[in-house]
């Protein structure tokens, strides 16, 4: 089912997304919500944070959605509001590696159905970022495989659903739907 409004943001490290992304919800006019699925585990990573809120305009709502992603978004959407997810890259890995560092023993079935779910019911503008990882070679560990392969999955899932998918290249939009 294709949504009415759903966008989805892809690209590699500093491709540019993140800030594609916030630049589409800032011109949409309407109130914004940014969902952060981070979880910060060290100095730089905290940094990098931190670039990301000093970028972002103070009125817009912020919501920390580690783990609940679907949860968060059926709580949020509404008709003349905007979600930007950011992003399901770190999402995805807090459902795969837990804080209590246990090793994955498979793709988190509920939680991805949990999201597919609420995305496929948007009722206002949803804007989801994610990286595109699987344009190198396979990688040589199986949990570095379940990643990949499961990221790829999830950005193909995100993707059929959305009305508009633009893949970020060196700063630049290419769009891919829409």
């Amino acid at each position: 089912m294709t949504s009415p409004d759903l966008t989805f943001i892809l690209g590699g490290a500093r491709s540019g997304k993140s800030a594609f992304a916030e630049r589409l919800a800032a011109d949409s006019g309407l109130p914004v919500t940014y969902v952060a699925t981070a979880r910060i585990g060290d100095a730089e990573f905290a940094a990098r944070v931190e670039q990301h809120r000093e970028r972002r305009p103070a009125h817009w709502a912020i919501v920390e959605a580690p783990l609940d992603l679907g949860g968060v978004l059926r709580e949020l959407d509404r008709e003349g509001h905007v979600v930007l997810i950011d992003c399901l890259t770190l999402w995805l890995a807090n459902l795969l590696f837990p804080a209590d560092v246990s090793v994955p023993d498979g793709p988190p079935l509920q939680a991805f159905s949990d999201f597919d779910a609420a995305l496929s019911n948007v009722r206002g503008k949803v804007i989801i970022v994610s990286n595109e990882i699987g344009l190198g070679v396979v990688p040589m560990g199986s949990v570095t495989r379940l990643y990949v392969d499961e990221l790829g999955r999830l950005n193909q899932r995100v993707a059929a659903a959305s009305t508009q998918v633009t893949m970020m290249v060196a700063g630049l939009p290419l769009v891919l739907k829409g």
